[in-house]
């Protein structure tokens, strides 16, 4: 009787195990996926002159240097480019993680400006695959040179603003590419030119190592592609990561620093020489 009754415990215990197992795998697949958003699409906030589609962490402050120099084919006297330079100093942060807010002071016309980035699809893999990731970028720019110093400048004539769709996709471990439609509107302008710029930037890198890459850039003027002087912005670059540290090397035919600048105002001919060496450092914190 013992026998027979321990026998029947067994298989009890047997059949709720087994049933428990089932009910656990029951559970676990009728839970949602986990959303892995897909990292470091670009090592940097930005791709070389213009920004990429990557936004700071929630409460990271990164503190942005840049530098354009002169004309390389300036000559020996020039020391190539190195007597001459545009800096560029910028404080962005993370309000959220996926909204960027930032100034800076552009000494290339005097300017001071300031952008919103907001990253409104990541890519990613889980319940939903999206392939691609779109941030919209928006900026305010108030250019203060004064060609003559005792005229008053008229600050609302002075600004300029850009609006731009990044959308870039992280192909696999080794390249990233983005594409970035841009409008640009000046309040006032000084020539023939409109009051409205439409142009298409196309962008990428390959990454070579760990910390190493290579970018590249070029933005197409959509509109004043007869303007005698003016150039489509074109750079290429190498980035190293270093923990906190980005340094971006880069050769371009564009002075400016923002999107104002080198998308409309570059006037050197990449192909005829005329590139300028620069760089940008950035430390997070």
């Amino acid at each position: 009787m013992k026998t027979i009754l321990l026998t029947i415990l067994l298989s009890l215990g047997c059949l709720f195990s087994y049933a428990q197992d089932d009910l656990l795998f029951a559970l676990e697949a009728t839970e949602e996926p986990e959303k892995n958003i897909t990292p470091a699409t670009f090592k940097g906030s930005r791709l070389i002159n213009g920004h990429s589609v990557m936004t700071r962490n929630k409460g990271s402050l990164e503190f942005l240097i840049a530098h354009r120099f002169g004309l390389i084919n300036s000559g020996g006297y020039e020391l190539f480019g190195l007597d001459n330079a545009n800096v560029r100093f910028g404080l962005e942060y993370g309000l959220f993680d996926q909204l960027t807010v930032g100034v800076g002071r552009n000494s290339f016309e005097k300017t001071y400006d300031s952008f919103a980035k907001v990253a409104l699809i990541r890519q990613q893999k889980g319940k939903f695959n999206i392939p691609f990731s779109v941030t919209v970028f928006g900026s305010a720019a108030l250019k203060t040179l004064q060609i003559d110093p005792e005229q008053k400048l008229d600050y609302l004539n002075e600004l300029s603003y850009t609006g731009q769709v990044l959308i870039a996709s992280k192909i696999n471990e080794f390249i990233s590419l983005q594409v970035m439609p841009t409008f640009i509107h000046y309040n006032q302008i000084e020539d023939t030119r409109e009051n409205d710029l439409m142009a298409v930037g196309v962008g990428g890198r390959i990454k070579l190592t760990k910390r190493i890459s290579i970018n590249g850039e070029y933005y197409y003027r959509l509109t004043e592609r007869d303007l005698p002087g003016n150039f489509d912005s074109i750079a290429f670059g190498i980035d190293l990561e270093t923990g906190g540290h980005v340094f971006q090397f880069q050769f371009t035919n564009s002075r400016a620093m923002i999107e104002k600048g080198f998308i409309r105002e570059t006037t050197g001919d990449y192909f005829a020489g005329d590139i300028h060496f620069g760089f940008n450092i950035t430390r997070t914190f």
